[in-house]
């Protein structure tokens, strides 16, 4: 029997559920700030740790619960409520925010920052914000601004949230006061990002990718019908054609990449070649971060996974996020 196809699944996502699934993935489960191992040659690392640990206690003082906290978060004066974790690729950054929400008390959500904007599509801007304004955290992982609409949206969230009494903690490899470089005229929307900026204490995470240190390039791709055995004998996999997969990805929203490979033991793509296209190039990222976060090993014929973004893709405005979909993937090609 042949390994069935993630083109013909159906994910679905209620909107009630979209609140109670923002948690941390399952690759994080078992992380905390003593399970980072800084990288002694970074000092940042060491010092983002001590930086994270404080913020946290910062979100958890006051939990006593009842009104005192509420009133206690609203009017606590020390320090900003956001904390903004910048740095390349690999360095930690989600392994630290992961950790700040498992030190917390809730109730508190975590999501991609996708997921975020995909909540307040699904529930209204009104609704969303009332639902996540009685948590003490939210964390948001891959914070970026691809266009002026989320940055007016997310500009808002945050605005009405930490006036709320809301913490925030947020990852990026783009500094706050640079979102939206390079990809739509942020210059056009200054005032809103400095005002989001302004409500985060950056701290810089510096640093090599851990995943390939010390480790070899991708691996070379399979043959197709090397690809298709290991499919066949690989029992909870899935098999699809590249192309076939990217036209099913054009029809689902990116929030409901992660449901499409839960309970995937392992992705097979035969024929994978590079993007053909800025949308399908930002798809394949937001899929590879859902892989990534669940730990699901990725075997391909055709070219390497390397190999994914064109030259040209690589030298625009989405660098570093094609640079971080290449990290991750490659480390999942390795099995």
């Amino acid at each position: 029997m042949s390994a069935p196809r993630l083109a013909d699944r159906d994910p679905r996502i209620e909107a009630d559920e979209l609140v109670s699934s923002l948690v941390p993935p399952p690759r994080f489960d078992g992380v905390r700030f003593d399970t980072y191992v800084p990288n002694p040659d970074e000092p940042s690392q060491a010092a983002a740790v001590t930086a994270c640990a404080a913020f946290a206690k910062r979100v958890g003082a006051g939990s006593d619960g009842g009104w005192l906290t509420s009133l206690f978060r609203k009017s606590a004066p020390e320090g900003k409520r956001g904390l903004y974790l910048d740095g390349g690729f690999g360095v930690g950054k989600t392994h630290l925010l992961a950790s700040i929400w498992h030190t917390v008390p809730g109730p508190k959500a975590y999501g991609t920052f996708v997921e975020l904007t995909n909540l307040v599509g699904a529930l209204g801007f009104g609704e969303a914000v009332r639902r996540l304004s009685d948590h003490r955290l939210l964390a948001i992982d891959e914070f970026e601004l691809d266009d002026p609409g989320d940055t007016t949206l997310v500009g808002r969230i945050i605005k009405e949230l930490t006036e709320a009494g809301v913490f925030v903690a947020a990852t990026s490899n783009t500094l706050p006061d640079k979102l939206g470089e390079g990809r739509f005229a942020a210059q056009d929307f200054l005032r809103e990002i400095q005002a989001m900026a302004a409500r985060f204490e950056v701290v810089r995470v510096d640093g090599p990718d851990y995943r390939h240190r010390g480790l070899p390039d991708a691996p070379a791709p399979m043959s197709d019908a090397e690809l298709t055995a290991s499919a066949d004998a690989t029992p909870g996999s899935t098999l699809d054609d590249f192309d076939e997969l990217c036209a099913r990805l054009a029809r689902l929203h990116p929030s409901r990449y992660g449901r499409l490979v839960d309970g995937v033991a392992a992705v097979h793509l035969r024929g994978v070649h590079p993007a053909a296209d800025q949308s399908v190039a930002l798809r394949l990222v937001a899929l590879g971060d859902r892989l990534y976060d669940r730990d699901v090993p990725v075997a391909v014929s055709g070219l390497p996974l390397s190999e994914l973004f064109t030259e040209e893709m690589l030298r625009g405005g989405y660098r570093k996020k094609y640079l971080r979909a290449v990290s991750r993937l490659v480390a999942l090609s390795r099995g």
